[in-house]
């Protein structure tokens, strides 16, 4: 590809597009010809010239002049067809897309390896944060033994503001959301969803192994109160929603759920929209990574990095996962891979006692009632907390320990 000037097409205009038009613009070094702008709503304003948006995804699709399509959109199973469309039409393809990429990531690496064209997304899994193409380049031959992080922004400004303010969750949530920090619909940031699609993609590139969404253990910030801060407070610690991936023996730990972090610990004093991923090896020993995990600019700058390692011919050599796709036949490696049997220690606020029945709480450490809050210590079967994720029912705040 030519570094002197690409031929770029955007699918979608939102907070990340028009983030990347901007930083686009600012380049000092890429030379970047933004040909076309995919949109679906005529009636929005938009902030470029009109003559560069299109309504009709084939305009885009059916090019021969383009480089690299880049993919922003909401709809997950749209999102798959234009990324691979895009691909078996001989363009490579940059996607911030993380839902998308998680879903349908076993059928896009198939893709690839069909046409010979990149997909590249270092703007969906840490923001700012350079941490996919850390993963491939630098621990591409190191022995990863955990990967963990805050990687979601909006969970992490609530979770601050509640500790800090001394505010409940409801209210630090409408104030989020009237400020830009959360959605209207903010559901897949604070019930976990967000993190774990992250989770799912650092895990290929950190250990090899694809999971499905439905495979990951999930679990949010939705149910808490600002009684859970106060207990946090209390002990020293502070609560941040985490995705984690652990090695553990020939199998691996991949999940998200809150849990109490001390102050010895990096996670604690990153605060607000930041996100942070630490990563252990066993010759590097524990790095830390840090930066903003949301916002247009942020997120807008990781995808412009993703455009402009195309001009080099860059793509994800995706090593660990072919060692591992080796020594399994040839068969992508994932669910059974997925270690569920261990015991882990949580801390579970709960209105009536009736809610716990269905988990599997081998052990009570330690049990509180009042009038007005509930709670326990216990070890608890980790399979059976499966069945409290996504759940709207659900009332339990659990949180591990």
């Amino acid at each position: 590809m030519n570094n002197e000037k690409i031929s770029v097409a955007l699918f979608g205009f939102g907070c990340v597009g028009q983030g990347l038009y901007d930083v686009l613009n600012h380049s000092e070094v890429l030379q970047a010809n933004i040909a076309r702008i995919g949109v679906k709503d005529p009636k929005k304003q938009r902030s470029v010239d009109a003559s560069l948006i299109t309504y009709d995804k084939d305009d885009i699709l059916n090019r021969q002049d383009l480089d690299v399509v880049v993919e922003m959109i909401t709809d997950t199973d749209e999102a798959y067809a234009i990324a691979k469309t895009a691909m078996n039409n001989g363009m490579n393809v940059v996607s911030a897309s993380k839902k998308m990429l998680a879903t349908y990531f076993a059928e896009l690496f198939k893709v690839q390896e069909d046409t010979g064209k990149a997909l590249i997304y270092e703007g969906a899994a840490g923001g700012s944060i350079p941490i996919i193409r850390t993963l491939e380049e630098y621990y591409d031959n190191e022995l990863l033994g955990s990967l963990r992080g805050i990687l979601n922004g909006t969970t992490n400004y609530i979770l601050t503001r509640m500790e800090l303010e001394n505010k409940d969750y409801g209210d630090v949530l409408k104030d989020a959301q009237a400020s830009g920090f959360a959605e209207a619909d903010p559901w897949l940031d604070v019930a976990g969803f967000d993190t774990m699609y992250k989770t799912i993609l650092l895990s290929v590139h950190a250990f090899g192994v694809v999971l499905k969404p439905e495979d990951v253990l999930t679990l949010g910030i939705q149910n808490i109160s600002f009684d859970d801060i106060r207990y946090a407070r209390e002990k020293g610690l502070r609560i941040k929603l985490i995705g984690s991936a652990a090695k553990s023996a020939d199998k691996f730990r991949v999940y998200v759920m809150p849990r109490f972090i001390s102050k010895e610990d990096e996670l604690f004093n990153i605060l607000y929209e930041y996100n942070a991923i630490e990563v252990e090896g066993a010759f590097s020993c524990k790095q830390s990574f840090v930066g903003k995990g949301a916002g247009s600019h942020p997120t807008g700058s990781a995808v412009l990095s993703d455009i402009s390692a195309l001009t080099y011919n860059y793509k994800y050599a995706y090593k660990k996962l072919n060692k591992l796709r080796a020594l399994n036949g040839g068969r992508i490696a994932g669910n059974e891979l997925l270690d569920k049997k261990f015991t882990t220690r949580v801390y579970i606020r709960f209105g009536d006692k009736e809610e716990l029945r269905d988990l599997d709480i081998q052990h009570v450490v330690e049990e509180y009632r009042s009038p007005k809050v509930n709670f326990i210590i216990a070890d608890v079967g980790f399979e059976s907390l499966y069945k409290h994720k996504g759940n709207k029912d659900s009332k339990l705040f659990i949180c591990e320990c």
